[in-house]
Parts: structure tokens; sequence; C-alpha cells
């Protein structure tokens, strides 16, 4: 029989969907085996959705709870809406990564681990006091202990490696035992693997066999008596291909600029998660992409709103506390009136906090932490491919209405993948950009009568010389005026001027009825757990109806009427209650908060347990009128 088509001998089920998380040390190479993973369950047709989770210490001891590092999917036959709740499949490659995972694993599921990491030294480490492996506290689950570190050994033992090199093997072991179980095809890794070695064969070949020993391994071990397979999933007919929130942003942001016919400027500094748009844009100069690494937060946010005067569209990237050093930047933006997106990707903070972990605590922030009347548009997108329409979506507003645009993604969507039907280019809405040349009749701050835009005018254009900075223009001249009565209304112009984009808004989508008991109500990276729990309370009859915000400044025009619709709305955050202040405050609806900050994206099942309560008026009377859960 050839490697990659399983034994029938053995039992095969079928599973609409299946939940694995690969953890181990962070030098065991997990998130490399659950990228791999994903893209093998890419070419077999599932739908899917991923999380990464990182350990926010960069060098933690190894064999320790702050070292580990997990990589989660979620593969069905269905449409998939976030990586999963509970777990299905724990692969375990030491005694941490155990501890740390094992309470999100389902009685019942399938715990892999490595016996050879299970010595009294890592013991230790994980904080256990006997071998889990041997004391029956693992009986509620289908323990498969396996010698991976001993089975790699053997299997590469002609191409003289390291002991070190050897042991680096064994993750391709685990995604080769992994591979096996749920029919995964081996090709779109060995590919890989092929080219990621490339300059070094020995590795190419040692990876390869690692790979396929533990394929070999799993088919032929008594060990292991049943394989699972999980069809394809049906789904629109087109190009796709696997991206992450930040890989889409970034490609939004080129779509853009390609489609005004003006070079993209990134003025960045590398900060966790938002790093990996920089590393992606760097690679892009044959697209009139120019990425500058400044020597810090405020250098980067300089250097782009310098390439907006000169006519770039331009971005700077950001997380946590990046954003406060920007403030100031970011204003001077908003007062000389210039083009410029803000990327924000929200980390659980304060300060530098957790830095690998997701939050939504950004939200008032971008809204109000500037000096002086600053508004800003505020855009947030909801899933890893919608990143790209987010991203396309702010350059067009920001050229259009002159203003600096505000970004809020998170780690949760910067790091998380999935399908992604790429878009026809010719079918996106047109960016256009329009450069004042005619000097007759100029003002730097006349006005579109439409948009309140100023005119966008290059340096060096003759005729149009003006003078910019950061002290109160007079409205039209642009000339530097301390007159009371010019500086409000300069201030209510440009706040007209963000009000006005609702026009860009089109009506509030509602999942479900239109009126009802129940509405939930979300924006950013909250989108998949509201979605699936919804969709499940309206399979049990539920009068129950999602509404997801893509605009958070300005809101929807028709969001107040929506609202009244409900007899509750429900705000599930990542945060102490952010845009529920918002809401309760722009619409005097009792909106009822729902807060996680964990660090970690909300579960389905903590969604609509909150809904349920709501519904049957078995919530706690604290619970309807605090904002935190």
């Amino acid at each position: 029989m050839s490697e990659g088509q399983s034994s029938t001998a053995k039992r095969v089920e079928q599973r609409d969907a299946i939940v694995i998380r690969f953890a181990g040390d962070s030098g065991d190479g997990m998130q490399l085996t659950g990228v791999q993973f994903t893209s093998e369950s890419a070419r077999a047709g599932n739908d899917l959705a991923t999380l990464p989770d990182f350990p926010a210490e960069i060098r933690a001891p190894a064999g320790t709870l702050a070292g580990v590092s997990a990589f989660q999917l979620n593969f069905s036959t269905n449409q998939v809406f976030t990586p999963g709740d509970d777990l299905d499949v724990l692969v375990a490659m030491n005694p941490a990564a155990l501890k740390t995972n094992l309470d999100d694993l389902r009685p019942g599921g399938i715990l892999l681990v490595d016996r050879e990491a299970f010595n009294d030294g890592n013991l230790r480490k994980a904080g256990y006091a006997r071998n889990p492996l041997e004391d029956g506290s693992l009986d509620r689950w289908q323990l498969f202990p396996v010698e991976i570190t001993k089975l790699t050994t053997t299997a590469l033992k002609q191409f003289g490696l390291s002991a070190r090199e050897t042991f680096r093997c064994r993750n391709f072991f685990c995604l080769g035992i992994a591979s096996w179980l749920f029919h995964r095809p081996l090709e779109v890794s060995e590919e890989y693997v092929r080219g990621k070695f490339k300059k070094n064969q020995t590795l190419v070949e040692a990876n390869l066999r690692a790979l396929h020993a533990g394929w070999n391994f799993a088919e032929n071990a008594e060990l292991l008596k049943i394989s699972y397979e999980v069809a394809a999933a049906k789904i629109e007919p087109g190009l796709y291909r696997n991206i992450t929130g930040n890989s889409a942003l970034a490609l939004g942001f080129v779509a853009a600029a390609h489609r005004a016919g003006r070079p993209l400027f990134l003025g960045s500094y590398p900060i966790t998660p938002a790093s990996d748009i920089l590393h992606e844009l760097s690679g892009m100069k044959q697209f009139d992409v120019t990425t500058m690494q400044a020597e810090d937060e405020i250098g980067g946010v300089g250097a782009a709103l310098g390439a907006a005067f000169g006519g770039a569209l331009a971005i700077t990237t950001t997380s946590g506390p990046g954003m406060d050093l920007k403030a100031e930047t970011v204003g001077l933006a908003v007062s000389v009136e210039l083009p410029l997106v803000i990327a924000d990707i929200q980390r659980s903070g304060p300060s530098t906090g957790m830095p690998t972990k997701t939050e939504q605590a950004d939200l008032l922030m971008a809204m109000y932490g500037r000096h002086g009347e600053a508004p800003v548009p505020i855009l947030a997108p909801s899933t890893p491919s919608d990143c790209f329409e987010v991203g396309y979506e702010a350059l067009r507003i920001a050229a259009k209405y002159m203003t600096p645009v505000i970004i809020l993604s998170d780690a949760f969507l910067a790091n998380g993948a999935e399908p992604w039907l790429v878009p026809d280019p010719e079918k996106l809405p047109a960016v256009h950009v329009d450069f004042r040349t005619d000097p007759e009749g100029f003002q730097p701050y006349m006005r579109d009568e439409e948009t309140l835009a100023r005119p966008w005018v290059r340096p060096g254009t003759p005729g149009l010389e003006h003078r910019i900075g950061g002290l109160s223009k007079e409205s039209g001249t642009g000339n530097v005026s301390y007159s009371p009565a010019n500086n409000e209304q300069m201030t209510r112009i440009r706040q007209r001027k963000v009000a006005g984009i609702t026009r860009e808004i089109g009506p509030t989508a509602i999942f479900g009825p239109a009126t009802g008991d129940l509405l939930v109500l979300g924006w950013g990276s909250t989108f998949g757990p509201i979605r699936q729990a919804v969709t499940d309370l309206q399979r049990e009859g539920r009068s129950v109806s999602h509404a997801h915000l893509r605009w958070l400044n300005p809101l929807p025009a028709d969001l107040g009427d929506v609202l009244r619709r409900f007899r509750h709305v429900v705000v599930p955050e990542m945060n102490l209650g952010q845009l529920v202040k918002m809401i309760r405050a722009e619409y005097l609806v009792d909106a009822i908060g729902f807060s996680k900050i964990q660090g970690r994206p909300f579960k389905v099942a903590e969604i609509r347990s909150r809904c349920v309560r709501l519904l049957d008026g078995q919530d706690r009377p604290e619970e309807r009128h605090e904002v935190h859960a």
C-alpha cells in the first residue's frame, strides 16, 4: 500500500467536524505543525478556522507552563465560524503542554502525548507530583502515549544529524500521525519541506522521512485502531487561498493603492501582533510599495504622515502602547486633514500586558484618545478574510474624505486563518485620488460640497504653495487664526465631515428576524462565536438575531431604529463594555454588556449561555445593569 492511503484493515468513522490542538514547548515547532495541518485540510476541501496561541514570554525556560505554544484548528464539512470550543484531539509534546491545555479536551477525546517527554525533570517543571500517564488521572480520555522522540531518532539515524537537529524533526513525525488519523493529503507538506529546506538536501530528506515515519507508525501500530474522515465542505466556486488577518490587511492596502494608481507607503515600528503586516509589505516592492522601519512608533507615524503630504497613500501599523505614542501625530493628521490609515492590531493590555493575547480594549481610545476635538473614522474587520475589505475601504475613505482612519483589528484576527475567496479586482470599488493642480480660485481649506474634504495638493505644485501645520487654521485660506468663532467653525466642519461618512454605510444587516426578543450586537472578532451561537439558538426556535458593526465611527444611520425593535440587546465584547457604553449614550437603549478579558476569544457556549439566561429571565439582576460578566 502506498503512503498517504490508509489501510482498509482499520475502522474508518465519518465526522462532520474536528477540533484539534497541537501544543508543546516554544521550540517544538507546534505553530509550523498546525499551519501545515491547516494547509492539508484546506487542500482536502474543508472549511476551517484557526487559533494560534503564542507564549507571551520570548525565551521562557523550556518545559515550563509559560513556554507552551499551541495551534488550534477547527475543520469541517459544514460552514465554520470559529476555531472551536472544546477539543476533539489534543497533541501534547510535554507535561507543561498537557497541563495547560487538558481542561479544553472534551471527555472521550483523543490525547496523543510524547511518552519520553514525561520524565522527572519535565514533570517537576510543570508542577506534577505524579506522572499523569501512570496515575489514572487521564482515564476520561483516549490516551495514546507514543515514543515520538525515540521513533523519530530511529527513523533519522542514517542522516548523521546532530541530536538537536533530530529533535527538531519530531513535529513532522506528529504531523504524519495526525495526517493519517484524519486522511489528510501529505503532498502539501511534502511540497513545503522541499521548498523550506531546499538549500540543505539532508534536512529535506530527514523531515520527509520523519513525516512518513509518523504516518507509517499510525498505519501499522496496534495502538491506533480508528481513523476519521471529514468530507469536503460545499463552498462557493472560485479561487481560494488560506489567509491570515494580517496578510489580508496587507493585501487590501496594496489593492487599494494599485486601484488608485498611487504608491503605498508604510511607516512602522515592529510590535506584536502587528509586525507581520510590515513583513508582508516589505516583500511587495514590485507593487510600488515602500516600507520604512522607523526608530520608534512616533517616527513611524510621522514618516507616514509625511508620505501622505507628498502624495502617497500612507499607512502605519501598531498595537497596544504604540497607539498611545502615535496619538499626537494622529491629532496633527486630523488638523492638517491628510489621508492616513492607522492599523491597530489590538492586544491584551494595559502597558505590555499579554502581548501575544487578544483583546478589544482600544475602542474608546480610538474614539477619544487624542487631545482636543479630533474625530476619526473607525472600522473593524470581523474575520481574517474581512481584513482585506476593511484595509481597502479604509484607504478609499481616507483619500476621499482627506482624513486619518483607524482600523481596529486584534491578535485573534491577525494570526487566525481561514479560506479566502480571492476577489475579482475589476469588481473592487474605485479609489479616487484627485490632486489639485489648478491655481485658479485655490484655497488650501476650501471644501468639497458633499464630502467637506479639502483639496489634496502635492508639494511643489506651481501656484498652490500653502502653509501647513498644527496651529489653528482659518477656514478657506488656512492662515494661522486664533479667532474663537473660526476655531469652533473648523472644529464643527471636521466633525460634520466624519459624520457625513454615514452616506457610505449601507443598512444594518440583521441575521435573523428584524424584530424579536433578543438582538446580539457585536463588532470585530466576536463575529464568529456570536454567529454560531445565534445560529444554534435559532435552530432551537429561539427569537434571537445578530447584527455586527463594521463601522464604529460613524455608526450606521439606522442603528437606533434597529436596536429599538428588540426587547433585549446584548453586546459581547473582549473589554469591560466599551461599545455598550457608546450604544447607551448614543441611543438611550438599555443595552446589556457581556465582557471577557482573558486574552482569549469568546467560546460559542459562553455567548449561547448568556443569551439563554436573558431569554428565560434567569439572568441575575446585577448582570442586567453591569457591563461585565
